[in-house]
């Protein structure tokens, strides 16, 4: 009887001991500094955004929180830098609409698959404007339609990089608006803008951002907002659905990632973490002024959207023909 009733206190003892385990794991997480990658280089939308979000991130988290740049290689080189490391929830990536949903279809070979990502948190979605040359005779997309028709294809729209979501975007309005055009190339947006300003082309999708500074100074005329409600950067500025174009809204969005083996309970806990940091008025106001909304919401959600973006701009790429080696 002794021997038995051992055996079962001693079964009792080990079954705590497992179910206390995972619950001591989650509360010793983190266990030291968080890195979160940047797939661009310091200044940009990418970095800006991971700087901001990490060091509201490192107060609440009581953990010091660096971001690293890995630009280069479309995103692919700071996604495969944050699958390299070990999957335990210290290292996050911020990924955008390019590495996370385009590039699948953009690219014939990407190294790693959607299934190696399990997604955190929807951060930030950040609508594009429609801009042309101030000297062009349009004022809408409907006289911008009519333009475009009367020069035959003759008109040019400036890429500033293929395959980004200005481009896509830009895909996207030529065919609701049933139009064609020049597409030229660039290696960034500031040449594309110089050359758009001095009339060597015609319209362009860009970041909000980006594009302010030249629409205020009047060397830029904005067109539309590719969203349903207006911004608070351009309250002045149509949205696309006021012009009955609905289907056109639309831009790019950051998010962050971690690798698809994380525990869930530390995709959940930073998941929690980061729902305070986008409720923190300051953050809020720095992404507004940054040209985007924040988001938050739980991983599933985030996940949801992830593959319905996927499949939208795989059907967008393919019709456009779109391909990138």
């Amino acid at each position: 009887m002794r021997q038995i009733k051992g055996a079962v206190l001693a079964l009792a003892a080990g079954m705590a001991a497992l179910l206390a385990a995972p619950a001591s794991a989650a509360s010793d997480f983190p266990s030291k500094p968080v890195r979160i990658i940047a797939p661009s280089s310091a200044g940009g939308i990418l970095d800006l955004t991971s700087r901001l979000v990490g060091e509201k991130l490192s107060r609440q988290l009581d953990k010091p929180v660096v971001v690293e740049n890995m630009p280069g290689g479309g995103g692919f080189i700071g996604m495969q830098g944050m699958l390299n490391a070990a999957p335990d929830g210290h290292t996050l990536v911020m990924g955008s609409l390019g590495p996370n949903a385009a590039n699948y279809t953009l690219y014939s070979k990407v190294p790693y698959k959607m299934e190696d990502f399990a997604p955190v948190i929807s951060v930030i979605s950040m609508p594009s404007v429609l801009v042309v040359n101030p000297k062009l005779p349009v004022k809408d997309l409907d006289s911008l339609r009519s333009y475009a028709k009367s020069k035959d294809g003759g008109i040019a729209m400036a890429i500033s990089t293929m395959g980004a979501s200005s481009h896509l975007i830009g895909e996207v309005l030529k065919r609701e608006l049933g139009i064609t055009a020049i597409n030229v190339v660039y290696k960034g947006a500031a040449p594309a803008i110089t050359d758009l300003v001095g009339g060597q082309v015609d319209f362009m999708v860009d970041n909000m951002i980006t594009a302010k500074p030249m629409i205020e100074s009047g060397r830029l005329r904005a067109l539309a907002v590719f969203s349903d409600t207006r911004s608070p950067l351009m309250p002045d500025v149509p949205t696309v659905a006021e012009l009955g174009y609905p289907q056109l809204a639309g831009g790019t969005w950051l998010g962050l990632f971690v690798s698809a083996k994380t525990p869930p309970d530390r995709v959940q806990r930073l998941n929690a973490e980061l729902n305070k940091v986008l409720a923190d008025p300051g953050v809020r106001d720095a992404l507004i002024k940054q040209g985007g909304n924040p988001v938050g919401g739980t991983s599933q959600e985030f996940d949801s959207f992830v593959r319905k973006e996927t499949e939208r701009w795989r059907e967008v790429i393919q019709a456009a023909g779109i391909q990138v080696q």
